[in-house]
């Protein structure tokens, strides 16, 4: 019997509650948890080279993927030391992610059988939502193209959503994403509504930090099951250069009353051509790491959408790879939670998008669903299924999810080889593959999310420039996969 099993069958037993409240109580004694944790610390770092049966390329990730895990467990070690883990933000923490996400579908999700049943595979791990396009910022090359418009879902249909979620697909995790998310409001109802109102669900938030004052840290505490990721540049002057003079100021107040009330938050970063080497500095980690105790990053490659969309700040392939090796320095040496959302393919077996097994469908403001945050073309609108009786399920049966989904499996997610198949180095779609991309948008005809993303599919040196980054990036990673993880260089 392994971990995950004895976990589940305590979590399910009449003892599990009272288990639960006296972990909760023990991880605040000092004189217990410590050595505990020391312990779990010491055997974790024993586990991480024991598997010399297996290929050297499942050997390689099978080690990342300890390394994240062990920078993880880093994360709340520091957090519960420097006291900024509420009660609250524990007891949510341990009842939502360790009853109902990491232990086994089987015994927590029986929402999942129907949908197992019905199309074989397991439905989407989560939702992106972005329920409002508001923003009090007007940043610079904004994805979203976010700023001051009334377009939000309403307050019945966001609700639904995360309803349909919970119980047609076992979903208990959702990203929040717009927009600012904190300035959200339907039927006189803003985002902490309808945090409060599924409390057995946990929420992660990307937000610019700058309505977080007293009050709203406060709420957040007193809820504890969502995580905001506050979006920086690098420091002061980068971040006030994109997000506005005086910024940078304001997230670091944000940041302070967060501290204050004992709720954990993360930083959301950008990488441009021109900060990667910034973001990831001794300098910078131990600012936003050590002195303000964030505990997770998101790193995410400037990508050429929305607001007045370039090719010119992304970063080159070189810079690309660079930021695949440091960000896997700062992992293991430091033992910081960094997530590179396109460098860390690896660890999930490519790309997440389209509603595949163990990834996520986005929802925007209209209502539109799309396969990815940055892949803003529509399959369907949630709106419109709902009017016609619809469910969540109707919208992942889209042909065109259905054919990103199909790319995936050929690019090698989940197969029993499949690191054979695809370079999991240059997973996404749109950026990495645009031509086989634009392929499938010119056979399924998804709608785009705005006019910028009409004009970049008009763009004809858009087009050409990315085909030739996705040949460039294919060249200049493939010989890092090669020798790496498959050994064969």
């Amino acid at each position: 019997m392994d971990i995950v099993e004895i976990g589940g069958r305590i979590a399910t037993s009449p003892a599990g509650g009272p288990l639960f409240a006296v972990a909760e109580r023990l991880l605040y004694n000092d004189t217990v948890r410590e050595p505990v944790l020391r312990f779990i610390d010491r055997r974790l770092q024993a586990n991480l080279d024991t598997n010399d049966q297996l290929p050297l390329a499942l050997r390689k990730i099978t080690r990342e993927r300890k390394l994240m895990g062990l920078a993880m467990f880093d994360a709340v070690q520091k957090a519960l030391k420097q006291k900024t883990l509420s009660p609250r933000v524990v007891h949510a923490l341990l009842d939502i992610f360790v009853r109902t996400l990491l232990l086994p579908s089987s015994v927590n999700q029986p929402a999942n059988a129907p949908f197992r049943k019905e199309f074989g595979c397991e439905p989407p791990w989560f939702l992106t939502i972005s329920p409002g396009h508001a923003c009090n910022l007007h940043c610079v090359g904004c994805y979203a193209s976010a700023g001051p418009t009334a377009a939000r879902l309403p307050w019945p249909v966001f609700d639904r959503i995360i309803t349909e979620a919970k119980t047609l697909w076992g979903n208990r995790f959702f990203v929040i994403s717009g927009g600012e998310p904190l300035a959200y409001r339907s039927d006189g109802k803003d985002l902490l509504d309808v945090v409060e109102k599924h409390s057995d669900c946990m929420f992660l938030m990307y937000t610019n930090g700058t309505l977080i004052d007293k009050e709203m840290a406060a709420r957040l505490s007193r809820l504890g099951n969502l995580l905001p990721a506050i979006s920086v540049e690098g420091m002061r002057e980068r971040t006030d250069e994109r997000r506005g003079a005086g910024t940078f100021d304001r997230i670091l107040g944000a940041m302070a009353n967060l501290r204050e009330v004992g709720v954990p938050f993360g930083i959301s970063v950008t990488a441009t051509r021109f900060n990667g080497e910034e973001i990831l500095s001794d300098e910078f980690l131990d600012f936003f790491f050590d002195q303000q105790a964030a505990v997770f990053g998101f790193l995410f490659h400037y990508m050429p959408i929305g607001r007045s969309f370039t090719l010119d700040l992304m970063p080159t392939p070189e810079q690309r790879m660079e930021l695949w090796r440091r960000s896997w320095e700062v992992i293991e040496k430091r033992r910081i939670l960094l997530i590179d959302f396109w460098n860390h393919g690896t660890l999930v077996q490519g790309c997440i998008s389209a509603g595949r097994e163990g990834g996520y469908l986005y929802i925007d403001w209209n209502g539109k669903v799309m396969p990815c945050v940055f892949a803003p073309y529509s399959a369907a609108n949630i709106q419109d299924i709902y009017a016609r009786g619809g469910t969540l399920n109707d919208v992942w049966e889209a042909p065109f999810f259905q054919a990103i989904r199909e790319w995936q499996r050929e690019y090698g997610y989940g197969q029993k080889e499949p690191l054979q198949e695809g370079n999991w180095l240059r997973p996404c779609p749109i950026r990495d593959h645009h031509r086989m991309f634009r392929e499938l948008v010119d056979r399924y005809q998804p709608e785009p999310e705005d006019q910028a993303a009409r004009e970049a599919l008009e763009d004809k040196e858009y087009y050409k420039g990315l085909v030739a980054y996705g040949t460039d990036i294919g060249e200049y990673s493939q010989d890092i996969w090669e020798g790496k993880y498959l050994g064969q260089r």
